[in-house]
């Protein structure tokens, strides 16, 4: 019988995990806030501990709950998804608790043809079993940095004019760019900023922030970009 990895706690990790979950739950639909806020996180959690947090100190581009199309023209959740240089990668955490032992032929199907959606949407998808988290984090960690490196090893992202420009402009500004800025700066419409900011998020290099309104629902209106010091690309 293999024995269990010993990892060490790592103190800062609480503090940054709850600053990140309260971000988390700020933004979003209103059923992905329910999710964050009344679903257990257990196994979500500790594969942030365990896994990402030592490998990287920080959890810039990672989303918990993270809602995509669902290929029944309806809504579904992923445990994380990871955004990097043009790439999305969906990481789920499984255990074999009473969800997996009472799935019928029919959901299992279901499930399997979800996760074939997202291959076909681009998504690069790891699953990592609950006792794999639990018990070996080091051979989940190194997973994850493998296809990190691949990844950021790849060509660097091609930009058009129009996204490189307000990519450089969003490097030199310190706070988050909004649209309208984004526009009025480089003398371009607000929609056509709008656009290409949103194309900057889908390659990865920006990330999108929400407005936290009570009364109607959330909708980005600024985006800040993505260190690159996080994954080492650089876009051309």
């Amino acid at each position: 019988m293999e024995e269990k990895e010993i990892v060490a706690v790592d103190e800062k990790f609480g503090a940054a995990y709850e600053k990140w979950m309260a971000d988390q739950q700020a933004s979003g639909t209103n059923e992905r806030k329910n999710r964050l806020a009344n679903i257990d996180h257990h196994a979500e959690k500790m594969f942030l501990e365990k896994v990402w947090w030592p490998s990287f100190k920080r959890f810039v581009g990672l989303s918990a709950e993270y809602e995509v199309n669902d290929f029944k023209d309806g809504r579904r959740y992923l445990d994380f998804a990871y955004h990097m240089a043009g790439y999305k990668i969906c990481i789920e955490i499984d255990g074999h608790g009473t969800h997996w032992k009472n799935i019928d032929q029919h959901k299992f199907s279901d499930h399997l043809i979800r996760q074939n959606h997202l291959v076909l949407d681009g998504w690069i998808v790891l699953r990592f079993s609950y006792d794999d988290v639990r018990d070996k984090p080091r051979r989940c960690q190194q997973i994850i940095q493998q296809l990190l490196g691949k990844l950021s090893g790849l060509p660097p992202v091609q930009l058009a004019p129009v996204e490189k420009a307000l990519y450089d402009l969003a490097c030199v500004t310190s706070n988050p760019v909004a649209p309208l800025q984004a526009a009025t700066r480089l003398g371009i419409h607000r929609k056509t900023a709008a656009k290409h900011l949103r194309k900057l998020s889908e390659k990865g290099m920006m990330i999108p922030l929400a407005a936290n309104s009570k009364d109607k629902p959330a909708r980005t209106i600024r985006y800040q970009v993505v260190p690159t010091d996080f994954h080492g690309f650089r876009a051309q």
